[in-house]
């Protein structure tokens, strides 16, 4: 009776074997590496292309912005200016977001269209480039697409930057999405990424004068950053603030302005991604007191709707505000960020507002819900007072070009909140 043997593997023999699982590893990983960049290329491709169905607003009469002398850009009127401020569009770029990218861009679309704004401000996270939302590392590709939609739409805008926007794991620095938007072909775009000694980018200044040369209004775009304390993946919600060297660049501009403005202090409105620390401060004033006004705070309109209330800062503070009380020249301040957050309260004379926020991507089964989606439009008057509503993106006013999805208009993302 014959009994086998196992002849053992020599060790070049088991090298070979090695070898080859490797090989067919890297070849399936090549290959669903393949299927998703031309499922992405598909999907890029389709909404690159719905961007460009959509049509032109039509102005009576677009008021041009003018690079002055200071080297910030500077609109003339004597009329009222009107800014439509965005945040958190939240496009993903990838795969996995194709659909919610296009209801993103249809909304957008739709409200810049109704609105015909002077300047839309969008307060950060154009992106979203996170890999299990969206599909993509790359953040390049959601700004590309908004930045398409933008200038189709042929309104003057700027962004800043959100959190989002660049990622510690994403593609593309803020220095390299700077050098995007600052590109000569964005003729609509009045992004610049501001002096080089001041922490951050997108630092920048933009006027409102009128035909005798006053300036009425200046809008300042300042860079919020990210994280902080080692918290590079955002897991922590460790928020970083408006840096010390940004608080004196805002001085030193204002006072520099104010110098060329026949020694006015002009007034001023503030954008920037992430809240403040008074924010949190004055919400909670105001809440701790039952929903009522105090010494300090004054409610206009809308709501926290985030958990529990929830105000998300930075556990800094380099004085920004107290700057703001000093100078006396910014009446109100713009961010986003906290995507379920809308209210606008008045704290110590400065207003301190939310943007109604776009996202369909980041919050999970957000897109289902509507009372959270649309802009806030900002009316400057021409003494350079300003009022600021919320404005809804569900309205009929707003027509789309692709139909509009269904949402529910009652209930909140968290629905404990429901009676607030």
């Amino acid at each position: 009776m014959s009994t086998k043997t196992k002849t053992k593997k020599t060790p070049k023999q088991r090298f070979k074997i090695f070898l080859k699982v490797v090989l067919i590893i890297v070849l399936v990983i090549a290959l669903l590496c393949g299927i998703l960049a031309s499922v992405s290329a598909v999907g890029l491709k389709s909404n690159s292309n719905f961007i460009e169905t959509i049509e032109t607003v039509s102005f009576d009469n677009q008021l041009e912005p003018v690079l002055d002398d200071n080297g910030c850009y500077t609109f003339t009127t004597d009329d009222h200016f009107k800014v439509v401020q965005l945040t958190d569009v939240h496009i993903g770029g990838g795969f996995l977001s194709i659909k919610k990218d296009s209801m993103a861009i249809n909304a957008v679309a739709a409200m810049i269209t109704a609105e015909k704004p002077d300047l839309v401000v969008i307060t950060g996270d154009i992106a979203y480039p996170v890999p299990f939302q969206a599909g993509t590392f790359n953040n390049k590709t959601s700004a590309e697409l908004f930045a398409q939609l933008m200038e189709k739409l042929g309104v003057y805008w700027v962004p800043v930057f959100g959190n989002h926007d660049t990622e510690a794991y994403s593609y593309y620095s803020r220095k390299k999405i700077s050098e995007f938007y600052s590109q000569e072909k964005f003729s609509h775009c009045l992004f610049q990424s501001g002096p080089e000694d001041v922490d951050g980018y997108g630092n920048s200044i933009i006027n409102v004068k009128n035909t005798k040369g006053e300036i009425t209004q200046s809008l300042v775009m300042l860079d919020s950053h990210s994280y902080v304390d080692n918290d590079y993946f955002g897991i922590m919600w460790k928020y970083d603030t408006i840096h010390e060297s940004q608080v004196k660049w805002y001085e030193d501009s204002l006072n520099k302005i104010k110098a060329e403005n026949n020694d006015v202090m002009p007034k001023s409105l503030a954008f920037f991604h992430i809240a403040i620390p008074e924010y949190k401060t004055a919400w909670d004033e105001y809440r701790t007191n039952d929903f009522n006004d105090t010494e300090n705070v004054k409610y206009i309109y809308g709501k926290a709707g985030e958990k529990d209330y929830s105000v998300y800062t930075s556990e800094y503070n380099y004085g920004f505000f107290d700057k703001v009380k000093e100078l006396d020249s910014t009446q109100g301040m713009f961010c986003g960020h906290d995507h379920l957050n809308n209210f606008s309260i008045d704290y110590k004379g400065v207003r301190l507002t939310y943007g109604y926020s776009i996202d369909y991507l980041a919050y999970t089964g957000i897109m289902k819900f509507g009372l959270q989606r649309g802009c806030t439009v900002i009316d400057i008057a021409p003494d350079g007072s300003f009022e600021s509503h919320l404005e809804n993106y569900y309205q009929d006013k707003y027509q789309t070009a692709k139909e509009k999805e269904q949402v529910d208009m009652v209930g909140n993302y968290h629905s404990e909140l429901d009676n607030q």
